[in-house]
């Protein structure tokens, strides 16, 4: 097999594969003489069909399918002889497949960059000191009650926390466009499910009366309405005032808590923000570790990485599957994507140079919470996702992540910052959004 390699563009690789016609004309014959043993055909008895008419019925399909078995066979014999390490998948050409001739092929694909993680000694993280008060616990409390409140028709003027049922009809430029209209919406004022806008129109307004509300898209947004401006035609149907719950002990049960009132109710409130707060302080550790590994390592990012990671935010955004990306498109999740491929060369390095292993047991811990969680009988949960391939790798890749991300904290430099639990939940929701 001979194998010749020339470079493309930064880490693109262009190689020329020649294989002897022996090797795939070999195990085509030995395929079909096989195959003759086994053939059954009209006029002949089994294993009596003559080798000259099993070729002329199946040669042409059995070279095909060794021609594509030994093109991956001999490409990963190359890499192997020419120490190669790709990235990702290649695209491969035949170039000569004739029968009786040399098989040659071009592969095309990129190489992985070779990486040596620098700077972790200087990674310094805030660890967010949050205890949970009384008062924090009251306030959640507070919007639970609210969340659960019941409303009442009123005869007054629509104000903040009132629902207001309204129906609507949207145009722009005097067209109607998708999504543009509604009958009996419900929209609880202050809570943002509309846009600014129409809960600004909307405050002082009363039942029967008919508004018209201009709304301008978002020149970000990533739809074809965006930078468009639409006129919306709007009646208001009715205005009522929340009526808030008692926090009592039928509160509590019509929350689930059976026994205990609201003494139990407080406790289990307690536990969740204990366990939300231990999340997002997890969640900010890793953000500050991994941004700084990000920021610390420089290194040549593979193109078709890179492309791959583009289309997989695009779709995750909602965009079409394939196809040309438009520039002014791509520009939106470059940035995310290139930090992205980044963090996954320097994590897979990590594990390669630390010798991090898989916690299986860790795997399995979160494999079980999958299952408690899934609605499903957890028994039955746990079986299907542990035969699902997909969910496995994903799983997999989470897990050895958070290894690594354990390890850069045990080297990084740590400081507590004492911290409310509202500045921790809404600064990690606003880092979260900007992500």
């Amino acid at each position: 097999m001979q194998v010749s390699v020339e470079t493309t563009e930064g880490l693109g690789r262009r190689m020329r594969v020649q294989v002897p016609a022996e090797r795939v004309d070999q195990e085509v014959e030995r395929r079909l003489k096989d195959m003759s043993s086994r053939v059954k055909m009209d006029g002949f008895r089994p294993g009596k069909v003559p080798m000259k008419i099993v070729r002329k019925q199946y040669g042409a399909r059995v070279r095909e399918e060794v021609l594509n078995e030994v093109v991956q066979q001999t490409y990963s014999e190359a890499l192997e002889q020419e120490a190669l390490r790709p990235a990702g998948s290649p695209h491969i050409e035949p170039k000569r497949t004739e029968e009786g001739q040399d098989l040659e092929f071009e592969a095309t694909f990129d190489l992985l960059p070779e990486i040596e993680v620098q700077g972790v000694e200087q990674i310094r993280v805030e660890r967010p000191d949050v205890a949970i008060t009384d008062a924090d616990v009251d306030s959640v409390l507070e919007r639970l009650r609210k969340q659960h409140a019941d409303y009442e028709p009123v005869d007054r003027a629509a104000q903040e926390e009132d629902r207001v049922v309204i129906d609507f009809h949207g145009t722009i430029d005097g067209e109607a466009f998708s999504g543009n209209a509604a009958e009996d919406a419900p929209v609880v004022l202050g809570t943002g499910q509309l846009p600014e806008a129409f809960e600004n129109a909307l405050r002082g307004a009363q039942a029967g009366q008919e508004l018209t509300v201009e709304h301008a898209f978002p020149e970000q947004a990533d739809s074809d309405l965006a930078g468009k401006t639409a006129v919306f035609q709007v009646t208001v149907k009715e205005v009522a005032a929340p009526q808030v719950p008692e926090l009592d002990e039928g509160f509590a049960a019509q929350l689930g808590i059976q026994e205990g009132g609201v003494e139990a109710l407080r406790e289990a409130v307690r536990s969740n923000m204990e366990s939300e707060r231990d999340q997002a302080v997890r969640q900010r550790l890793k953000r500050q570790v991994l941004d700084q590994l990000a920021d610390l390592n420089e290194i040549e990012l593979p193109s078709s990485l890179v492309d791959g990671e583009v289309q997989a935010l695009r779709e995750q955004a909602g965009g079409q599957q394939g196809g040309e990306l438009p520039e002014a498109e791509r520009s939106a999740y470059e940035e995310a994507a290139r930090r992205r491929v980044k963090l996954g060369l320097l994590v897979n390095e990590l594990v390669r140079s630390q010798g991090i292993e898989l916690d299986r047991e860790r795997m399995m811990q979160q494999l079980r919470e999958m299952a408690a969680n899934s609605g499903q009988d957890p028994s039955e949960a746990l079986q299907q996702l542990a035969q699902d391939r997909e969910t496995m790798q994903s799983l997999e890749a989470s897990v050895i992540e958070e290894q690594v991300v354990d390890w850069l904290l045990e080297q990084a430099q740590t400081e507590d910052k004492p911290m409310s639990f509202d500045e921790l939940m809404n600064s990690d929701a606003q880092s979260g959004a900007s992500a």
